[in-house]
This record gives structure tokens, C-alpha cells and sequence, in this order.
């Protein structure tokens, strides 16, 4: 059967199954893909799960912090500056370190490197939010200064990064250096995603900086139908140098919900996150060249930021005391996280993807040797259970 379906010729694919009484292969096959399609196309613009997005944002014990809420009235006074605390940048730090436990097995995703790059990353799957990511990124020849304001520098990154739509600022607070944004990222063959974000910046001893970004929301932006709002996004970084040679490190957690099937924001991840570093890398090369240290009269989370809290830095202090040896440790890491990458995807993708796969085939077999009517079957039973899976998923994120 497989080397008939292998080597069989273009007119035969296309050959309606006269004698079978059935319609052919490619009627069968377009038909499924459209009612693929429209499925897709009413979960998007809201038919079945519209209460999905207008929904308020579930609550996640993750960063469950003694802070003010992130929400803010539209007719009240906007305070920006308490949006994100110093119990925020705390966290952060913990997370950083690996001091908290979120009763999830870490996974690794991968491990690359070049001449003037290394990157590895490893992710797990919280009780109760997202997935979570901790990755580290080294830039040979690079201070921790450059590597800082590249990254906070948003227009620049509007010129090398194909995903970004659209950044604005909308406000800063000058007290003490929260900045609030609006961000459009386009994802493929999905629909856009805003991101109204809160973020600050801090210097710590040693020429080191953090930076800790939160989402929240801002009377100047009401909510468009055309994009999909995220609910959800923690994210963070500490930039430093790397002991003993020319070269700096971000070490990076991240955390959001933008609505994606878990498995498949995974797989998209590992399959196209050494290319986009790699993109990224060459724009800090350019944006080095080009720009270089110099005053900016712009008003931003980066001019005023603020020092780490004494308590927060001697903590931190005393981890890097106990483990001097940290670009060392962090190789040892990489090379175990490469050794063990090739039998974790030894096992990809997962059983969950390999059985949809195979009903969907089954499906297509079917039509294709004639059974039209159990073809269909199977391909609206995998099409519902699909569905469902996204309903129930979505209600106890709603419940959490």
C-alpha cells in the first residue's frame, strides 16, 4: 500500500474512483482541508469560543506577589510607578537563580553555539501557568552596557526584527523608571497579538542590569478585535559580564500565554530559535558599529533606572560568592543539555502528535482506497476532539 501511495502517478492521485461509486482522492482531500479551514477560521474570529478573549486574564500563582493590582480604571489616576515593585524584581532574581520549584520536570530544548555565540535553553510546564522558559545567551566581544541598550532599544529593533509590527510608548514614569508600551507581533498563519507591557530596569553591583517586563493596561490603548490580546506575560533578564574573557551573558526567564497549543509553540521554539539568535546577533554587531555609547535625550526605563535594593543585591551577591565559577558551571551545563537534547527528541515529537497525526492519516487512507463516508468520519471526529481539547483547556485556564 505504502509504495503504491509513494510511487503512484500524478494522474492516478487525481483520478476520481469511478468504479469504487465514491468521489476521487483530491475532491475527498480539498474537502477536509476546508472544513479544517472553517473550523480554524470560526475559532479565531470568535463563533464558539468568543468568551474566550473577553474573559478577564487568569490569575497564576506563579508571581502570586503582596503588590498593587496590574489592572487600572479608566477613570481613575494612573499610576504607573506601582505596577511593578521591588517584590517583582525579588522574584525575578529567584528565578533566575533556580530558586523556586514549580513542581515541573525542566526539559531541554537546545544547545547551539559559533564563534561568537552560544545559546541554550530548557523549559518546563508550571501547575498553574504557561510554560516557562530559562535561557542563556553569550556574546563574545561585547560589553554589558551595548548588550543592555540594544536590547531595550525598541526602534532599532523595529528595523531588524521581522515579527514586530508595530511599538509605541505610551508613558514613563519618572519617578521611578516604570515604562509602559504597546507592541504588535505577528505570529504565522495567526492572527497578530498586542502586548500592552509594564517594564523596569535596574543596575546592580558589578556592572550588571536587570530588567523585568509585566503585562497590564492603559487607558490610551483600548482593546482592537483585530488582534489577540495577551493576558498573560512575565518576563525577565540579568545582563553581565562573563568572568575571566571579553564577553557578556543574558540570562533570560520568560513566560506568556498567547494562546497557542502548547505542543506546537514548543516544537516552533526549538525549530526556530538558533536562527532568530543568530539575526539578532548580527543586528547587535551592527547596532555596536553604528550607534555606539552615546547620550540619548529620549525618556526611558533606561535612563532612569534605578539601583537594585541593597537586600535584593547582597542576596544575590552571596549566590555568586558560593559559585564563582559560573561561566565554567554554565558550559558544564550546555554540554550536558547537548548531550542528553539528542535522547529527548529521540522521543519527538510526542505520542499525543504522532496518534492526531495517524487519525488524520487513517482518514486520508480511507478516502483515498474509496470509503469516502469513513474518511469524513474520522476527519470531523479528529477535527471535534481537537476542538473540545481547546474547550476544556481554555476553561480551566479561566478557572484557575
Amino acid at each position: 500500500m505504502w509504495g503504491a501511495m509513494l510511487h503512484g502517478s500524478p494522474s492516478e492521485f487525481w483520478t476520481e474512483n469511478v468504479s469504487g461509486g465514491g468521489i476521487g482522492w483530491a475532491t475527498n482531500t480539498i474537502v477536509v482541508l476546508l472544513l479544517i479551514f472553517i473550523c480554524q477560521l470560526a475559532i479565531k474570529t470568535g463563533f464558539w469560543f468568543r468568551f474566550r478573549w473577553v474573559a478577564a486574564p487568569a490569575t497564576h500563582s506563579y508571581f502570586n506577589l503582596k503588590s498593587p493590582p496590574v489592572s487600572l480604571s479608566l477613570h481613575s489616576q494612573l499610576r504607573i510607578s506601582e505596577i511593578i515593585s521591588d517584590l517583582d524584581l525579588k522574584k525575578l532574581i529567584d528565578n533566575l537563580d533556580e530558586k523556586l520549584y514549580d513542581n515541573g520536570k525542566w526539559e531541554n530544548v537546545i544547545d547551539r553555539r559559533n564563534s561568537s555565540l552560544s545559546y541554550n535553553a530548557k523549559c518546563c510546564k508550571p501547575k498553574d501557568g504557561p510554560l516557562k522558559y530559562l535561557s542563556v545567551t553569550i556574546f563574545e566581544n561585547c560589553s554589558a552596557e551595548m548588550l543592555r541598550d540594544f536590547y531595550q532599544d525598541n526602534d532599532y529593533r523595529k528595523k531588524w526584527d521581522k515579527t514586530l509590527i508595530e511599538h509605541e510608548q505610551l508613558q514613563v514614569a519618572e519617578s521611578n523608571g516604570t515604562e509602559v508600551g504597546r507592541t504588535i507581533k505577528k505570529f504565522p498563519l495567526l492572527t497578530p497579538r498586542e502586548y500592552i507591557l509594564a517594564w523596569r530596569v535596574w543596575e546592580g553591583k558589578d556592572r550588571s542590569f536587570y530588567c523585568f517586563t509585566k503585562e497590564c493596561e492603559h487607558p490610551l490603548t483600548p482593546r482592537q478585535k483585530k488582534y489577540v490580546p495577551v493576558g498573560f506575560f512575565r518576563s525577565g533578564w540579568r545582563i553581565r559580564k562573563v568572568p575571566g574573557r571579553n564577553a557578556c551573558e543574558i540570562k533570560m526567564m520568560h513566560q506568556e500565554d498567547a494562546g497557542l497549543n502548547v505542543e506546537m509553540a514548543k516544537l516552533a521554539f526549538a525549530k526556530g530559535i538558533w536562527s532568530y539568535v543568530c539575526k539578532m546577533e548580527n543586528a547587535l554587531r551592527k547596532y555596536s558599529a553604528i550607534y555606539g555609547p552615546q547620550p540619548s535625550s529620549a525618556v526611558t526605563a533606561v535612563t532612569l533606572m534605578q539601583k537594585v535594593p541593597p537586600g535584593l543585591d547582597t542576596i544575590n551577591n552571596t549566590t555568586d560568592t558560593g559559585h564563582p565559577e559560573t561561566a565554567a558551571a554554565s558550559a558544564t551545563c550546555c554540554q550536558i543539555a547537548c548531550e542528553g537534547s539528542g535522547r529527548e527528541f529521540s522521543r519527538r515529537p510526542s505520542n499525543k502528535l504522532i496518534t492526531n497525526g495517524l487519525i488524520f492519516l487513517g482518514g486520508v487512507i480511507c478516502m483515498s482506497r474509496g470509503h469516502s463516508d469513513l474518511g469524513a468520519k474520522v476527519a470531523i471526529a479528529y477535527i471535534l476532539s481537537k476542538l473540545t481539547k481547546r474547550s476544556v483547556s481554555s476553561s480551566q485556564r479561566r478557572q484557575a
